[in-house]
């Protein structure tokens, strides 16, 4: 089992509503929040103004029958309303119920429903349709509070909903007229049941994405993220007044988690979207110092410095695929001189920096030199400050942490689940080792299992670098899964030990190394596993591949099935005098194929660390991109079933002889 060397802040409040509190009396003056106006401007809000704000919420929603151990339903992308709710809830002792605007009608209907919510906000008319188009489904819900007021059509639309629907600033308004006719009274009234809530009383309830079948309600406790929050400073040393772009869905349990440090930590939140030209024009005026992402996102702004270089052509071209080279080497040589590397057997800390140390010093001047004429210049695209940024939510590509870390972007890799409120393990910003998701929190006990088929063989905990099945226990772990004790058991035995359903390996550095999903684990006739993340990582590196989900269950070998970087594939077909005009009959013509064989051949290597048996037989083209609350959870990771359901006529097309 695990121990840590990293410290824990035992001096947080008790319950995160008095954590509000503090921090909102302590930081008055800062800036907490920026938020585009109608004129799409920022407009800045301090933490003072933003207390205020929830303490007149909280007071509004008490009158629409909110009250200690009543679950809300919040559906809404990020915005400044959604953490005046948020916090309004928590200092009632209710919890809310997240979900965001890409969600199906079905889906919001199954989980306004079996949370028993009598009250939601929406953050507009669209996502309150999704309950009024059958509202047999949600027969609980009384109340909907609309965060953007409706036109007058859509008020029409809802004449004949039996829903008491109001609109945010209507609640805001009523509990500020209550708020002012005794503000003293009121206030204290509001902080007395700030003080009342227990530590295991649950704050939120997340359902998990569902990429494996119906959501179940994660249920996680005010203990739960003071617990995590106590871990935050050593790994996050962000400092009161830095700004964090939110850009990430806010009701998911990472960027959720990330609302509550940047007020444990002073910070502010300035809200934008994972839209390029959106994102870098608000990071040119917030010139924010931290920033998460998923890495489909720190993907997508690499490749697409790689197409606009490309582009450029000429000596540009060259220089940038030069210094760009340099920088991955130098960055390489030294993690070795300064011990940064993932170590999955055991090295010698003094042969490995020297081996680094002489390649180190006659790199250096040529990376200075690159860092001026280059990456400077590509840094200051995210604001100029932007020296941390933060990937969560699936693994990292090798390539894309080689890109950031060559540019000189610390980009820090961490794990976790919804259901450990999230992090597990993350990055140390001192000590970033690529390759694996950094140091184990000190909040967690963790062991490695030896498995088969995704069921532990025993109780042994295996050494450092020996792969199993991860298991974890700590004050991190959720409460449960909301009504559902038996999948509860399934996951958390008797001793408090929830087992993640990842493998891993623990290296020599008690760091954690992700190498897939138990159950996503391949078995080829000739009786090989096979990790298809590790393939798909492996291909995603080609600047002609977008998506990429590996198969061949009981086959003879793997397949794949690739959604090819359209943008990328028009470029390079029109530089071969190939029509672009009709896409899916370019996918079929003989020279794009002919560049995919090629491709996947090129990404998958031996000596990138590719086994014979990793090797892709046979490939299948497919024009769509996978779409969020189609092939892609809400968190942007591949929904297996669901694409073998889609694609199934042409994945087995790859398997007849």
């Amino acid at each position: 089992m695990s121990k840590t060397k990293f410290p824990m802040d035992r001096s947080l409040p008790r319950n995160m509503a008095l954590l509000i509190k503090d921090r909102c009396e302590r930081y008055a003056d800062l800036n907490l929040q920026a938020a585009k106006g109608p004129d799409g401007k920022f407009r800045y809000y301090t933490y003072s103004q933003v207390y205020e704000s929830v303490i007149e919420f909280a007071l509004g929603l008490k009158t629409v029958g909110v009250h200690r151990g009543s679950n809300v339903a919040l559906i809404s992308d990020n915005r400044r309303e959604w953490l005046v709710s948020d916090y309004a809830l928590v200092c009632l002792g209710a919890a809310d119920v997240p979900r965001g605007c890409d969600s199906m009608g079905n889906e919001v209907r199954f989980i306004v429903s079996y949370a028993d919510c009598e009250v939601g906000i929406f953050e507009n008319a669209r996502q309150l349709k999704k309950i009024t188009e059958k509202e047999e489904e949600v027969p609980l819900l009384k109340c909907a509070i609309l965060f953007d007021s409706p036109t007058d059509s859509e008020k029409e639309e809802f004449k004949s909903s039996r829903l008491d629907i109001r609109t945010f600033e209507e609640i805001l308004d009523a509990g500020k007229k209550i708020y002012e006719s005794d503000r003293e009274g009121k206030k204290a009234e509001i902080e007395s049941e700030m003080e009342k809530t227990a530590p295991d009383e649950t704050l939120t309830m997340i359902f998990t994405s569902g990429t494996t079948g119906t959501p179940k309600g994660v249920m996680l406790t005010h203990k739960n993220y003071i617990t995590h929050l106590s871990c935050v400073p050593t790994f996050m040393p962000a400092k009161p007044g830095d700004w964090w772009l939110s850009v990430l869905p806010v009701w998911h349990v990472f960027e959720r988690l990330i609302q509550y440090v940047a007020l444990q930590l002073g910070c502010g939140l300035a809200y934008s979207k994972p839209v390029a030209s959106v994102m870098l024009s608000d990071m040119a005026e917030i010139r924010p110092q931290w920033m998460c992402g998923v890495p489909r996102l720190w993907e997508a702004l690499a490749k697409g410095v790689n197409r606009a270089m490309n582009k450029k052509g000429g000596a540009a071209l060259k220089l940038y695929k030069f210094f760009l080279g340099v920088g991955i080497h130098y960055a390489n040589n030294r993690d070795r001189v300064q011990g940064h590397v993932c170590r999955l057997k055991k090295r010698n800390r003094f042969l490995d920096g020297l081996a680094g140390f002489f390649p180190f010093i006659v790199l250096y001047p040529w990376h200075k030199l690159g860092d001026a004429l280059v990456f400077k210049k590509l840094r200051a695209k995210f604001g100029g400050r932007l020296s941390i940024a933060i990937s969560g939510g699936g693994a990292l590509q090798k390539e894309i942490d080689d890109f950031y870390r060559a540019v000189g972007l610390n980009l820090l890799e961490g794990y976790g689940l919804s259901e450990t409120t999230p992090v597990v393990s993350f990055r140390y910003y001192r000590e970033p080792r690529p390759g694996c998701v950094g140091a184990i929190f000190p909040s967690w006990e963790v062991k490695i299992l030896e498995e088969k088929h995704g069921v532990p063989v025993n109780d042994e905990p295996l050494p450092p670098g020996r792969q199993g099945l991860i298991f974890v226990r700590g004050d991190q772990l959720m409460k449960g899964y909301y009504k559902r004790q038996d999948l509860t058991d399934m996951v958390i035995d008797k001793d408090g030990w929830f087992n993640t359903g990842d493998l891993g390996i623990r290296t020599f550095d008690n760091e954690l190394k992700i190498t897939g999903r138990a159950k996503d684990t391949i078995v080829l006739l000739g009786g090989e596993n096979i990790e298809p993340a590790i393939v798909e990582r492996g291909l995603a590196a080609s600047p002609y591949i977008e998506s990429a989900m590996v198969v061949g269950q009981d086959k003879r070998f793997l397949g794949v099935v690739i959604v090819p970087n359209r943008d990328a594939l028009n470029e390079y077909a029109g530089g071969k005098g190939i029509a672009v005009d009709d896409y899916e009959k370019l996918l079929k013509e003989a020279e794009i194929q002919k560049l995919f064989e090629s491709e996947i051949e090129a990404s998958l290597l031996p000596e990138k660390g590719f086994r014979p048996c990793e090797k892709i037989n046979r490939f299948v083209l497919v024009p769509k991109s996978f779409a969020v609350g189609d092939e892609l959870s809400a968190k942007q990771e591949m929904i297996r079933h669901r694409i073998y359901e889609k694609y199934s006529d042409l994945i087995e097309s790859m398997f007849r002889d």
